[in-house]
């Protein structure tokens, strides 16, 4: 609602599903009214407890499923960042006045991470719809007596093989995502495998998905060893995540690879690679930029095809963007065109970026606001070994645990 103060306290204050916030550490650090009227419990009591101290469970069952359950799933949380929803569970809680008491409650429970300016797991809302009064309450049969307590007692049993079957089939899928994952995450080192790079101690490498992904995106790296002692880096990016972006930069990684190595200049190997991606379907638009370092000129040659700007730091802290030889990304041009190629010398011990636009782009800020964070940031960690600045840059501009999309980075110490 645009031109609207939203009193977001109040709004949760007034929510009317019970709701916990909880720390890293799973201490309360806000409950909303509807969570006190359904445990009966004051701020007061709650503020600043571990939740399981706070709501201990019944010392009767110290196993109880609901205990156990609700722990895995806190857990699960906090290591994958992702929400938890949960089948409907049984909990028993100490009853406000009388503590050493305890009645039964059946919840719904759901949990959603809330990550903090680095992308992790900063906090966690509980969310436990009451369904107790459910439970306890068998429609079907209105008189009291033996019957009525016989058809309750079958109507809890049978709702409590289905939360059970529904946790089996949730771990059931977890699992399967997990082995997903694992499956992704073998399929895109394969594909940024850069073998030159191992003779390369001055250069440092980073890779991060986006966050909420497989961790398979369309963002690459590569490092390139050519004759006389010279040597290519390159970054790129292709539009879209998931498989199907990241098959695509296999392909595109693999051409300017091999372009390179046959061509040895940056601006006919983009012109080769720009070529090859009108065939490829899912290419258009990709953005990449092409440097080659030759060690006995002192001199960098580029060519970029609609990328973000490399940048060379000097170790006083002076930034420089190589953007003399731009042209749209690949395949975006009806006609083959030649692509423009630009010479910067340097001088030992500078320091050469190259980033994908994930580093620097921020949906509520410009380019250009994205571009001066990074080079304040580069000027500081300037005297820095090439893996200490990628460590110190992605912290600083806040994506060290991911952003919304993903990122490679190139760092090298020349």
């Amino acid at each position: 609602m645009q031109g609207t103060d939203m009193d977001y306290a109040a709004l949760f204050a007034a929510t009317p599903s019970p709701y916990l916030v909880l720390a890293r550490d799973l201490v309360i650090v806000e409950v909303n009214e509807a969570y006190l009227c359904a445990t009966r419990r004051t701020r007061q009591a709650l503020l600043g407890q571990h939740i399981f101290e706070a709501l201990p469970g019944s010392p009767a069952e110290p196993n109880a499923d609901g205990v156990r359950n609700l722990k895995a799933s806190l857990h699960r949380v906090l290591v994958t960042g992702e929400p938890d929803t949960m089948a409907v569970q049984r909990y028993d809680i100490p009853v406000g006045d009388r503590p050493d008491v305890f009645e039964e409650r059946w919840w719904s429970p759901v949990n959603t991470p809330i990550p903090g300016p680095d992308g992790s797991v900063a906090w966690i809302i509980h969310r436990a719809e009451d369904v107790t009064e459910y439970v306890r309450t068998h429609p079907l049969s209105p008189d009291p007596g033996i019957k009525h307590l016989t058809e309750r007692e079958a109507l809890e049993a049978e709702l409590y093989a289905r939360a059970r079957e529904l946790q089996v089939l949730n771990e059931e899928l977890r699992q399967a995502h997990n082995r997903e994952r694992q499956v992704a995450v073998t399929l895109q080192e394969a594909m940024l495998q850069a073998p030159d790079l191992a003779r390369h101690g001055n250069v440092a490498v980073r890779y991060l998905p986006a966050t909420g992904s497989l961790n398979v995106c369309g963002d690459w790296y590569d490092v390139v060893d050519l004759p006389d002692g010279r040597f290519a880096v390159a970054v790129g990016d292709v539009v879209g995540h998931g498989l199907e972006a990241a098959a695509v930069m296999g392909m595109l990684r693999s051409a300017l690879s091999a372009a390179i190595r046959a061509l040895e200049r940056p601006a006919q190997a983009m012109e080769v690679v720009g070529l090859y991606a009108r065939s490829v379907e899912g290419a258009l638009n990709t953005t990449a930029v092409k440097a080659m370092v030759d060690t006995r000129s002192r001199l960098i040659i580029y060519s970029s095809a609609g990328h973000p700007p490399p940048v060379l730091v000097h170790p006083e802290g002076v930034c420089e963007f190589l953007d003399q030889a731009t042209d749209p990304p690949l395949a975006a041009r009806p006609q083959h065109v030649p692509r423009p190629q630009a010479g910067q010398p340097y001088t030992p011990g500078d320091l050469l970026v190259l980033y994908t636009d994930g580093l620097i782009e921020r949906r509520d800020e410009s380019i250009e606001e994205g571009l001066r964070r990074l080079v304040e940031a580069l000027c500081r960690y300037s005297t820095l070994s090439p893996e200490r600045v990628a460590d110190a840059l992605l912290a600083d501009l806040g994506v060290a645990g991911g952003a919304r999309d993903d990122i490679a980075l190139v760092i090298v110490r020349l």
